[in-house]
């Protein structure tokens, strides 16, 4: 099998990269990405494996992006902005750098003949929904920010796309996702203030932002155990854990075991938005029990794999 990675050398893109070629030796990968937010460092592991190529590209290039995925089978499209809130200063960031991409991604397959994609969404596509436990039936969806709104169009145009060419298509709405690699995030964000400043630590919002964490390893079994397990030409998943951690107590977690219990802890809380930033969710509880039917059991939920991407990140970040 031959896979079209797109913004494959990201965190979770470069991750699975790795796993499809462990996974089986006649496994061919192709990461194509254009190093804005991903990092050749993430993928340098595989550049001898002969099957493994990387392209420097951008996917805005309709033309190139199509000779590149040319003679693949399946496409796993990891590329979009993956800085949120960067939609503040730039509202349009989300189309250009998110739904433009997806629009040119698909056309890049029904040209190549391509009939199988993997999508990563996200639980930003539910909106606001506060204590409500979402399914992936949960309606209305009504995103709050550019970001959740460009992952929602980007599922549309996949089922669109799926129906009017005969192609088969699977979405991923995945809890936040954390390891030592990852390129950005709250864990990382710790870690490298306190790297800098041991005494103190500042802190989006009022702390009180309750999400579900997973490991990325994790999310990638969710994603091989689940993904043509539908007989639906387009599905959609949630990958989540069973419970949430607030932001204030991985902050804490973050300075015990960087040795800085006494660091002093600062919130930022903004009386227009109660979570980090205008657009962020607060609190995310979300329903995976149809990915779990179907045999997946990650091997950590939040607190655990907290826990772990704490210990990788201060190892990564010296």
């Amino acid at each position: 099998m031959k896979y079209f990675i797109a913004g494959g050398a990201g965190f979770i893109g470069s991750a699975t990269a790795k796993r499809l070629l462990r996974e089986d030796v006649k496994n061919e990968v192709v990461v194509y990405d254009n190093l804005s937010s991903g990092n050749v460092d993430l993928i340098a592991g595989m550049q001898n494996n002969p099957k493994f190529k990387f392209i420097l590209g951008d996917i805005t290039d309709l033309a190139y992006l199509t000779k590149c995925m040319g003679g693949c089978d399946i496409v796993y499209h990891f590329a979009s902005n993956a800085d949120i809130a960067k939609a503040i200063a730039d509202p349009t960031i989300d189309f250009y750098q998110g739904t433009l991409l997806t629009q040119n991604i698909l056309e890049a397959m029904r040209v190549n003949k391509i009939k199988k994609i993997v999508y990563a969404s996200g639980s930003g596509v539910y909106g606001d929904a506060g204590e409500t436990v979402v399914d992936e039936n949960y309606s209305p969806m009504r995103p709050i920010s550019p970001y959740g709104a460009s992952k929602l169009a980007g599922e549309a145009l996949i089922s669109a796309y799926c129906h009017l060419f005969d192609m088969r298509g699977v979405v991923y709405r995945f809890a936040n996702v954390i390891g030592g690699n990852s390129t950005h995030g709250v864990i990382r964000d710790f870690v490298k203030q306190l790297k800098t400043d041991p005494s103190k630590l500042e802190i989006m919002g009022d702390g009180n932002q309750t999400k579900g964490y997973m490991l990325v390893e994790d999310i990638i079994q969710g994603m091989i155990c689940t993904q043509w397990t539908s007989r639906e030409s387009f599905d959609a998943f949630n990958l989540a854990p069973v419970n949430q951690i607030t932001v204030l107590k991985i902050a804490q977690m973050v300075a015990l075991r960087m040795g800085l219990p006494d660091a002093i802890l600062i919130c930022s809380h903004s009386p227009k938005y109660t979570g980090g930033w205008a657009g962020d969710v607060p609190v995310v509880r979300m329903d995976s029990q149809k990915a779990r039917r179907l045999g997946w059991s990650p091997s950590n939920e939040t607190h655990g794999a907290v826990s772990i991407a704490i210990e990788e990140t201060i190892e990564r970040i010296k």
